[in-house]
């Protein structure tokens, strides 16, 4: 995965072909972030409810993403950093 500072240049950059990479990139770091953090409210004993309304999304939208059974990002490895 590209560092974060490849990522930010890339959606600073007025080439198409960077910047759509840069997307891309992001929406993985995204999704990488988002796991890493349900895992730990969920480990500190936060309620589905709390981490939905965080998330801005519905229990069930983010029960079904990140409940038991869910296919998800198993190994998260550093994203350039964060």
């Amino acid at each position: 995965m590209e560092s974060v500072l490849e990522i930010a240049r890339g959606a600073a950059s007025t080439d198409p072909d960077a910047g759509l990479r840069a997307v891309a990139a992001l929406r993985t770091l995204a999704e990488r972030l988002e796991v890493r953090q349900v895992d730990a409210a969920r480990e500190l004993g936060w309620s589905w409810q709390a981490i939905a309304d965080r998330l801005g999304v519905t229990k069930q939208t983010v029960h079904r993403k990140h409940g038991k059974g869910a296919k998800r990002f198993r190994q998260i490895p550093d994203p350039g950093g964060i």
